[in-house]
Parts: C-alpha cells; sequence; structure tokens
C-alpha cells in the first residue's frame, strides 16, 4: 500500500513536535497501540533527521513516518534521504513540492484561502493542509462547495470535539498536534497509558 493510499485510510497523523529524541519510540509506541498509524516529526524539533531515521526503521512495517514544518527543498531532500514517505509544510513552496515530486514522495503544503489552496494543487500537491483550521469546519465544507476535487487535510485547531464535523464536511485527513501529544509531559508510564487512550478515542471518533 502505497503512502498516499495510507494517509487517505487512516487519516490521522500525530504531529510530534518538539519532544526528546529519546522519547520519541516511546511516543510513536504509545500512538501505535491507540490506533494512529501516521507520524510526523517537525523538523524543527531537537535532531529531527535523526528521529526520522531512526523511527522509519524500527516502525517501518507499522507506521508511515514523515516530515513536518518543512520550509524549502533542500530540508525536503534531506527528510526524504532518511526515510520520511510524505513532507508536510505550513506554507506553499513551489521547489519543496517538486522535489517531493522528484522522489515519489507524498506532498502535503499548507493553504489557507481558496486561491492559495488552488495554486497548491495545481503545483502538483497530492493533500493540501488547511492552516490553520480554526475557523472550523464550515470553511473546510465552504471550500469545497468549488473546490470538491481537491484533497483538504485541516490542521491547527482540529480535537477531540470537531473532528467528527471536519470529517462531515468533507476533509480526507487531520493533522494533529498538541491536543494529541504534549511532548513537553514527562513520559512516565501514565503518561504514556493516557496517550494510548486518547489516540484510541480520535481513532474511534472518525469511524463511528
Amino acid at each position: 500500500m502505497s503512502a498516499l493510499t495510507n494517509i487517505l485510510k487512516n487519516k490521522i497523523v500525530a504531529i510530534i513536535r518538539g519532544a526528546k529524541p529519546d522519547d520519541v519510540l516511546k511516543i510513536a509506541d504509545a500512538l501505535y497501540a491507540g490506533g494512529i498509524r501516521l507520524m510526523e516529526i517537525t523538523i524543527n524539533s531537537p535532531k529531527a533527521l535523526f528521529v526520522i531515521e531512526e523511527l522509519s526503521g524500527q516502525m517501518r512495517d507499522k507506521v508511515i513516518i514523515g516530515a513536518g514544518t518543512v520550509l524549502d527543498a533542500d530540508t525536503a531532500r534531506a527528510a526524504i534521504a532518511v526515510g520520511a514517505k510524505f513532507i508536510i509544510s505550513p506554507t506553499t513552496d513551489i521547489e519543496t513540492i517538486k522535489m517531493t515530486k522528484r522522489y515519489a514522495v507524498v506532498s502535503i503544503p499548507g493553504a489557507f484561502t481558496p486561491s492559495e489552496i488552488l495554486a497548491a494543487h495545481t503545483l502538483g500537491a497530492d493533500i493540501i493542509k488547511v492552516f490553520p483550521a480554526r475557523l472550523g469546519a464550515d470553511y473546510i465544507r465552504d471550500i469545497r462547495g468549488p473546490l470538491p476535487h481537491i484533497p483538504l487535510m485541516p490542521t491547527g485547531g482540529v480535537n477531540l470535539d470537531n473532528i467528527l464535523e471536519f470529517q462531515k464536511a468533507g476533509a480526507v485527513a487531520f493533522g494533529i498536534g498538541s491536543s494529541l501529544v504534549n511532548t513537553q509531559h514527562e513520559m512516565t508510564d501514565e503518561y504514556l497509558l493516557q496517550l494510548t487512550e486518547k489516540a484510541s478515542q480520535y481513532v474511534k471518533a472518525i469511524t463511528v
């Protein structure tokens, strides 16, 4: 199954930002136990490329690992070289999209307005990260009115209370950050169990 097919199937991308490198595998194991199959390591995290490489190697048959907060083509290439299967950005950068397409990696640039979303899609993006998504599910629904053919992934503002509404509005995937993973929390056994439970709640929320 391709990375894109996996994203469209599993939908929830857990964003791991700012975690201590030694904690990432614990976090990934806890998320996996809760049903999460897609994880994004943000490039502005400590030793991000090392973490992507380690996680990609150790969870290769379990989880699709991608890189987030990718702002340029060189960073995209570096992330792809260590195992990233999808590249997510907060903005739309033409050269970054070209780089992902060159290496047949899933391209998910960020955009917000209808013009930005259409431009990113025209440039070859596979999915558009609608960021920030704090205007709510109605905004996704409104965008899909004139642009129903463009796959949208709201990020920044998606939580357990509204994820189902975003799904009903037509979102194909969801970027979930701090509302799922608090990387500043001490990774105790108790917290990791709580993380597994919360991950399970997110998965169940969109499969009811």
